[in-house]
């Protein structure tokens, strides 16, 4: 018996989500954060590095890299919804406020379009620090591999 069907939805392990689902995650930055982003991608921004220049910058803080700000909306695509073997096809992203180092973020997607013919979402996506002001805002596009588990 085949599991495929004309959605392309078959084999996703949670299914085909619905429109207005939404999941959301929590954590807090660590130095340790901006380490390990620096060691995968070279970025030694002193913004990251040097408290004394970042306090007196337009931030007032030692801020993490845009891309540990980000991060949490990946953990939320492929461990929460739509979930595993799911993947960015497109982001459009705007960074409004600096995440700094020690700050609880809360990133959050919510689900806004379905395609009914393949296992692609359109999701609204956002990361607010733990004052509830919007840090990250914007819209992607996810792609979900059907996954076969043995």
């Amino acid at each position: 018996m085949s599991t495929e069907t004309k959605d392309g939805w078959a084999g996703v392990v949670k299914g085909r989500p619905v429109v207005g689902a939404f999941a959301e995650r929590k954590r807090r930055t660590r130095m340790g954060d901006i380490e390990a982003f620096t060691e995968m991608t070279g970025d030694r921004n002193p913004l990251h590095y040097d408290r004394e220049l970042a306090e007196k910058s337009v931030f007032g803080k030692l801020i993490v890299q845009g891309g540990v700000t980000s991060g949490i909306l990946n953990a939320l695509v492929a461990e929460d919804l739509p979930g595993p073997g799911t993947v960015f096809l497109e982001v459009a992203w705007k960074f409004v406020k600096a995440v700094g180092v020690d700050e609880e973020i809360t990133g959050r997607v919510e689900i806004k379009e379905v395609r009914p013919d393949k296992p692609i979402c359109k999701i609204e996506t956002s990361v607010r620090n733990e004052q509830g002001e919007l840090c990250l805002t914007g819209t992607a596009t996810v792609f979900t591999v059907p996954l076969q588990r043995p």
